[in-house]
C-alpha cells in the first residue's frame, strides 16, 4: 500500500509565483494544506503580455518568502514533508531556472527526494486531485501556449490526439485583444466585451470544422478578426462588443466541433471501460482559457449530449499554480517512480507525448508542442 506523503511544490514557469504544501493519503485521496500565488500582473500589464526577464527577476524577489508562507500556512516544517516537486519545464527558462534551482536547493540541504515535474502533466493530473477521476480521461489543454486534445491513460502516459498547427488558442485571445485595444490578459477583456456584443454580427471562420482530425487552427480566425476591424474603423465600444462576441463564437463552434470528434473517437476505442464500473467517461478541461464561461458551457452541453462527465477544476487551478505541481509529484511517488537527480536541466520545451510529430516546430529546444 502506498504510504501516507506530503510534498512542497513550487511553481514559476511563466508569470505566477506559486508554493503549496500538498498531503496524498494511502487511499489516494488529496488534502491541500496550503496555496499561495502572486500574480506578476501588474509587472506585466503595461507591455501588453509577459516579458521574460521581468518575470524571471520577479520569481527571484518573490519566491523564498512564498515557500515560507506556504510551509507556515500548513504548519509544518521542511523536516515535515516528504519530497520537493518544482516545475521543470515547459516555460520561459529563466523563470523555470528559479524555481528549479531553489527547488534542488531545499531539496539537498533537507536531505529530501527531488521531482522536476512537468508542467502540463500537472494540468492533466490535477481533476485526480479534484475529482478523484479514474484513468483513462480525455484533457482538453487550452492555454496561452498550448491548445491540445490528450488521451491521458495514467501517470506518465499520455496520447496526443490533436494540437494547434499555428496559434494556441490563449495566444489567440490576447492578440484580439490587443488588437482591439482591451487590456492585459486579453481572454478576460475579450469575455467580458463580449457580454454585451452580437455575436451574429461578424461571420467568422471556424478553422478545421469538418476534417477527420482533431487538430485545432486559430490563425485564420485571428486574421479575419484583424480585417473586420479595419475594415469599420474607427471602433466604436459596440464594433468592439460585436467583434469579441463573434469571435468567440467561433471559437466556440470550433471546440464544438472538434471536441465531439474526440469524444467520439474515446468511446470507440473504450468501449467496454466504463459500462462496467457504472462511472461515465470524463473530459477534462485546463488551463488558463478554462476560465471562459462560455467554452465551458459549451463543452458541458457537448458531454451532455454525449453520456461523457465534465470536469473543470475550481478557476484557481486552471491557472499557474503550484498545487497541481505538488500533486504530480505525489502521484509520481505512488507509482514508485525515482527522484530526479539533482543536476536534472530545465527544459522550454516539453511535449507531454514525446512520440507524437510535432506540427510547429523542432528545434535545438526540442519539439514545440
Amino acid at each position: 500500500m502506498v504510504p501516507f506523503l506530503r510534498i512542497l511544490g513550487i511553481e514559476t514557469s511563466c508569470d505566477e509565483t506559486a508554493a503549496a504544501v500538498v498531503e496524498r493519503d494511502a487511499e489516494g485521496h488529496s488534502n491541500v494544506l496550503s496555496d499561495v500565488v502572486l500574480s506578476q500582473l501588474d509587472e506585466h500589464s503595461a507591455y501588453g503580455g509577459v516579458v521574460p526577464e521581468i518575470a524571471a527577476r520577479a520569481h527571484v524577489e518573490a519566491l523564498d518568502e512564498l515557500i515560507e508562507e506556504a510551509l507556515k500556512r500548513a504548519n509544518v516544517s521542511l523536516d515535515d514533508v516528504d519530497a520537493i516537486a518544482a516545475t521543470s519545464g515547459p516555460g520561459l527558462i529563466g523563470g523555470l531556472l528559479v524555481g528549479l534551482m531553489t527547488g534542488k536547493a531545499i531539496a539537498r540541504a533537507a536531505g529530501k527526494p527531488l521531482y522536476a515535474i512537468n508542467h502540463l502533466e500537472g494540468h492533466a493530473l490535477t481533476a485526480r486531485l479534484t475529482d478523484g477521476l479514474s484513468f483513462p480521461y480525455l484533457m482538453l489543454l487550452v492555454s496561452g501556449g498550448h491548445t491540445q486534445l490528450i488521451l491521458v491513460r495514467g501517470v506518465g502516459q499520455y496520447e496526443r490526439w490533436g494540437t494547434t498547427i499555428d496559434d494556441a488558442l490563449g495566444e489567440a485571445f490576447d492578440k484580439t485583444a490587443k488588437l482591439l485595444g482591451l487590456p492585459y490578459p486579453g481572454g478576460p477583456a475579450v469575455e467580458r466585451m463580449a457580454q454585451a456584443g452580437n455575436p451574429d454580427r461578424f461571420d467568422f471562420p471556424r478553422p478545421l470544422v469538418g476534417e477527420a482530425r482533431l487538430d485545432f487552427s486559430f490563425s485564420g480566425l485571428k486574421t479575419a478578426v484583424r480585417q473586420a476591424a479595419q475594415d469599420i474603423a474607427p471602433l466604436s465600444d459596440q464594433d468592439v462588443a460585436d467583434i469579441c462576441a463573434s469571435f468567440q463564437k467561433a471559437v466556440s463552434r470550433t471546440l464544438k466541433d472538434r471536441i465531439g470528434r474526440g469524444l467520439k473517437r474515446f468511446k470507440t476505442e473504450f468501449p467496454a471501460t466504463f459500462p462496467a464500473t457504472g462511472e461515465k467517461p470524463a473530459l477534462v478541461v485546463a488551463g488558463g482559457v478554462a476560465a471562459n464561461l462560455e467554452l465551458r458551457g459549451t463543452l458541458q452541453a457537448l458531454c451532455d449530449k454525449n453520456g461523457f462527465r465534465f470536469v473543470a477544476p475550481p478557476l484557481r487551478l486552471c491557472t499557474d499554480n503550484a498545487v497541481m505541481i505538488a500533486w504530480a509529484g505525489l502521484e509520481r511517488m505512488a507509482t514508485g517512480a525515482a527522484p530526479d537527480a539533482l543536476d536534472v536541466q530545465p527544459r522550454s520545451r516539453w511535449p507531454l507525448d514525446s512520440n507524437a510529430e510535432t506540427l510547429i516546430g523542432f528545434g535545438k529546444r526540442g519539439a514545440k508542442a
